[in-house]
């Protein structure tokens, strides 16, 4: 879980810095949701496991569904961010 949610801000980061190019811009952020997804998964196998009370499993997925809905609003609005697109 630390790998896949550290390689969310690491790979949103790299997608920043190469916001030049759109192809890379969106293939970056495609990289964050999955490993977003992945943090998702690992929660729940935290959960389901009792290595985290169902009170920190909430609160988690809360924050985990608000980071994939911002990747989500940065794929459909590359221009917000910089991206120069052929719209």
């Amino acid at each position: 879980m630390r790998r896949s949610s550290r390689s969310v801000c690491a790979n949103s980061a790299e997608t920043y810095r190469n916001r030049d190019y759109a192809t890379h811009f969106d293939s970056k952020l495609t990289d964050c949701d999955a490993e977003n997804s992945e943090t998702h998964i690992w929660l729940e196998f935290c959960f389901a496991c009792d290595y985290i009370s169902e009170e920190t499993f909430i609160l988690f997925c809360k924050e985990n569904k608000e980071v994939g809905k911002l990747i989500n609003y940065m794929i459909r609005n590359p221009n917000k961010f910089g991206v120069k697109t052929n719209d």
